[in-house]
């Protein structure tokens, strides 16, 4: 098992947008169980959009990544990465 701390940078927080960008990373691994914990709460394993965006995760906020399996040391990288990403999402018109 590997963790690494990320702290989240885009302004909006974690909402669907990035948690789509963030899941279709961890589908990449798919020998590897990622979980996420916020700094203060419970760990979530991030298998789901929802699991994610339950988390309210704003702009400020540090949390833990764990990987565990097969590649977890570039999988753990690679999410934690993600994490720290000012997503720059063109506006909805």
């Amino acid at each position: 098992m590997i963790e690494k701390t990320a702290k989240i940078v885009n302004q909006a927080g974690i909402h669907c947008r990035p948690s789509s960008v963030i899941l279709n990373k961890i589908q990449e691994y798919p020998g590897c169980v990622f979980t996420v914990c916020p700094k203060g709460k419970d760990p979530v394993e991030l298998n789901s959009i929802l699991s994610l965006i339950a988390l309210g995760l704003h702009c400020g906020d540090e949390v833990t990544i764990k990987a565990e399996g097969e590649n977890e040391e570039i999988g753990c990288v690679e999410i934690a990465r993600l994490f720290n990403t000012e997503f720059d999402f063109p506006p909805r018109q």
